[in-house]
């Protein structure tokens, strides 16, 4: 079994026995020991602070969170029978899985219009024309069910398995349990929206009771990456270089007189990663080494899909430079939709649909699908019938929350390719066949990554922390390809 301790371990006395780390201790004594003492330890020690416990089927994730609730039954999962039973009442059967009773309507059809599409014969609405010609790529999960139908919990069991803050987030443990693949950049990092935050704001990837330095790096997607990253005047490189160097000498030995603080070695750590990404970051973001024709196929080139486009494009740059775990998020709740379900889906569909598309079509054709495991879906699903505006109209309906039944689907990274697992029942409500629990999907999750839900974990106050937590989780092993 494999577990990393809650914090760094404080250094232990040298070993005579173990001439490695009698060489570190000796040149660490010398102008650049501290640099070179970390540089070489990385490469030695990685197999032991990054081993996976089984072979994995991917190495990276691209997740891309659609906050708010995505409506399965208007876009993924058709129901005739809502068409059939339009307009009759059934808020009476369902009352205690409404969140707005006082605005509960009758069923409502789907206003779009359903397809099957590809090989698979999978079936899309007509709201994501651009993502059906993908779905050949994909494994769709229909039965996903969560715990709550409040956001504000719902998000928060999404991103670190429970419903309350203070827990490490999905990417946290990933990038706890794996690492990074380039010392130069973060293992976790987040391209939230620039028009604002999630619900839940940055708690959505915080590194909860793990060391502050697996929590998620926030990139910004225009200007500078990372707030504050460069400094604010021009001094020649020698005397950079000197200055790192000799601070680097003065944090080690800082925290070599202060073992009782391992929290020390995460703090200095992430300085030192500061000072690393500050040439890597700008590369990574810099846009302008892409081709018209990439911009196009993001939909970078138009002003609706430019945003998320451009966010989704800096996701292949950092998959291909070694990032771990890239989470993207969309601003306050555009699927969130109580209101006009007709016109608000559609607008947040107009916004991601091509990107989307466009970033798996591109991971495909640069050979990156097969490591790259991309995840779409919201922290809930809508309920199938009609969520009334105040004034009755039922023309700006929309749909209230359901916790009973959401779909996600996934793509790439050792799944299944055109492949659907699991039904809800003949309205949408509940999940009926092969259900799957949030627990369950990140269980899955960690094992297409190599790592075992159970055996990754964090001992603290004497009980072993873990993503699932004491919840039974089934990895969905149906789905893998």
């Amino acid at each position: 079994m494999w577990n990393k301790p809650p914090f760094p371990a404080p250094p232990q006395e040298a070993a005579p026995s173990l001439p490695r780390r009698g060489f570190f201790q000796s040149v660490a004594a010398g102008l650049n020991g501290a640099a070179l003492t970390y540089l070489l330890g990385h490469d030695l020690y990685a197999a032991e602070d990054s081993q996976a416990h089984h072979h994995p089927r991917a190495k990276s994730v691209i997740h891309l969170f659609m906050n708010g609730g995505p409506s399965q039954m208007d876009l993924f999962d058709p129901k005739p029978e809502l068409d059939r039973h339009h307009g009759e009442a059934y808020f009476d059967k369902i009352a205690g899985e409404v969140e707005f009773p006082d605005k509960a309507g009758a069923l409502m059809r789907s206003p779009f219009k359903f397809a099957q599409h590809g090989q698979s014969g999978m079936w899309v609405s007509d709201v994501m024309p651009h993502l059906a010609t993908q779905v050949d790529k994909m494994t769709m999960i229909r039965s996903m069910h969560t715990t709550n139908l409040t956001h504000e919990p719902a998000l928060y069991k999404f991103h670190s398995g429970t419903e309350f803050t203070g827990h490490p987030s999905l990417g946290s443990w990933v990038s706890y349990g794996l690492g990074s693949e380039n010392e130069n950049l973060p293992a976790y990092v987040v391209l939230d929206d620039p028009l604002g935050l999630p619900v839940n704001g940055i708690n959505n990837w915080q590194s909860g009771f793990l060391p502050a330095e697996y929590q998620g790096t926030r990139f910004r997607a225009t200007g500078s990456p990372v707030l504050n990253l460069n400094r604010g005047y021009v001094q020649p490189d020698a005397v950079s270089d000197y200055e790192r160097d000799l601070i680097g000498r003065l944090d080690q030995a800082f925290a070599a007189r202060r073992s009782h603080l391992p929290q020390l070695k995460s703090r200095i750590g992430t300085y030192e990663l500061a000072s690393r990404m500050q040439l890597e970051a700008a590369e990574a973001l810099d846009l302008s080494q892409e081709t018209e024709a990439m911009f196009q196929l993001y939909g970078i080139d138009h002003p609706e899909t430019e945003s998320y486009g451009r966010r989704c494009l800096i996701a292949r740059r950092l998959i291909e430079r070694g990032v771990r775990f890239v989470q993207l998020f969309i601003n306050s709740q555009i699927w969130d939709n109580h209101d006009a379900i007709a016109t608000t889906l559609a607008a947040a569909c107009r916004r991601t649909d091509k990107p989307t598309a466009g970033l798996l079509q591109d991971l495909e054709q640069r050979g990156l699908l097969d490591s790259t495991l991309v995840i779409w879906g919201g922290e809930m699903g809508r309920l199938p019938i009609a969520q009334l505006p105040a004034d009755k109209n039922e023309s700006n309906a929309g749909r209230d929350h359901n916790k009973n039944a959401m779909v996600a689907w996934l793509a790439g990274g050792g799944v299944k390719s055109g492949f659907v697992y699991g039904e809800t029942d003949e309205l949408g409500l509940s999940a009926v066949e092969n259900r799957v629990s949030v627990t369950d999907f990140h269980a899955t999750l960690l094992h297409l990554l190599g790592l075992h839900h159970e055996e990754l974990f964090i001992t603290r106050n004497g009980l072993k922390d873990k993503l699932t937590g004491v919840n039974e989780a089934q990895v969905i092993r149906e789905i893998f390809g």
